[in-house]
């Protein structure tokens, strides 16, 4: 076993460890703070407007007093209307504004929607292919998330309901930026965060294409983000992690696991900067030009551990 598969066996975490939905039984959802499962939030459920479960997880959607309308799935917060922007804004705009010609995007997952929203506000942008496994997430978003499901309303969207491992295959050299917009390392999405499934991603992209990916915690779990970072530099020339605040996730920080084709690529400095009058005309709240930069200022611990620059250089 591989010290990548060691970790990810070890976030498998036995049922008695989850909170879960359970936890709606007192009027909280909670969350385990960790993959690992030994910490936990919760928030207090105003109403539940969606409790179902599809072939693939528990899905809910509910009224929080602080976080509005709030999706999880499985054991995991998913989005809250509060906070959201953070995710997908930088989700997004990482990547896109780290190529200089984004013209054709793929998101594996997202469908909540939020990611195609944002992408689909670039003006490089032409064309945006999702690929969401889980019909029930798509539709439960468009009934009861309708400021993140406004993204399957886009005209530059193509959406296919299905694996985005087996689309991949039939879709080589053919995209110049690619999401995944993921659950955590746990159960079906597991395989998300192992080597096959990066070798089809770069299969997939463009000679000079990048992706970013769900990177996990720092302060949770940096061993597995560590494997990750050794892992894709096996793949690509460039790699690097950035991240940012998102307020409703367990440690309020997520990561963003940043590769590319193209050994050019500096994803530390945009390629596209932004102004500030275009950054009010696409109704953006969270990214900036600065903020772009400071997502890869890490702190000197971190930086140190996963082998990375802790300064973002000009050059």
């Amino acid at each position: 076993m591989s010290s990548m598969q060691s970790v990810l066996a070890a976030y498998n975490v036995p049922p008695t460890t989850r909170f879960g939905l359970d936890s709606l039984k007192k009027g909280w959802f909670s969350e385990t703070g960790s993959v690992m499962g030994d910490q936990a939030i919760s928030v207090k459920v105003e109403k539940i407007l969606f409790q179902g479960k599809s072939k693939y997880q528990d899905v809910i959607v509910f009224e929080s007093a602080k976080w509005g309308r709030v999706l999880a799935l499985d054991d995991s917060f998913q989005l809250t209307e509060l906070d959201e922007c953070s995710w997908q804004e930088m989700a997004t705009f990482l990547p896109l504004n780290s190529h200089p010609n984004p013209k054709k995007v793929l998101v594996i997952g997202g469908g909540d929607g939020g990611s195609v929203r944002e992408i689909s506000k670039h003006p490089l942008v032409e064309s945006v292919t999702m690929c969401e496994i889980d019909e029930m997430v798509i539709e439960v978003s468009k009934k009861y998330l309708p400021f993140m499901a406004k993204g399957f309303d886009s005209p530059k969207l193509n959406l296919y309901v299905g694996d985005g491992v087996e689309f991949m295959k039939n879709h080589e050299n053919e995209f110049d930026v690619i999401i995944t917009d993921s659950t955590d390392p746990k159960g079906p999405a597991t395989c998300l965060f192992e080597k096959p499934y990066y070798e089809n991603l770069k299969r997939a992209l463009k000679p000079d294409g990048l992706l970013l990916s769900q990177g996990e915690t720092f302060w949770y779990d940096r061993a597995l983000v560590k494997e990750m970072i050794k892992m894709c530099r096996t793949l690509f020339p460039v790699v690097d992690y950035g991240t940012s605040y998102v307020a409703s996730f367990p440690a309020g920080q997520i990561g963003y696991l940043c590769c590319s084709k193209n050994p050019d690529t500096n994803f530390r400095i945009p390629v596209n900067r932004f102004s500030h009058q275009t950054l009010k005309e696409l109704g953006l709240k969270y990214y900036t030009p600065d903020v772009h930069r400071a997502a890869f200022s890490l702190p000197l611990f971190v930086a140190e551990d996963l082998g990375l620059d802790w300064e973002v250089k000009s050059k």
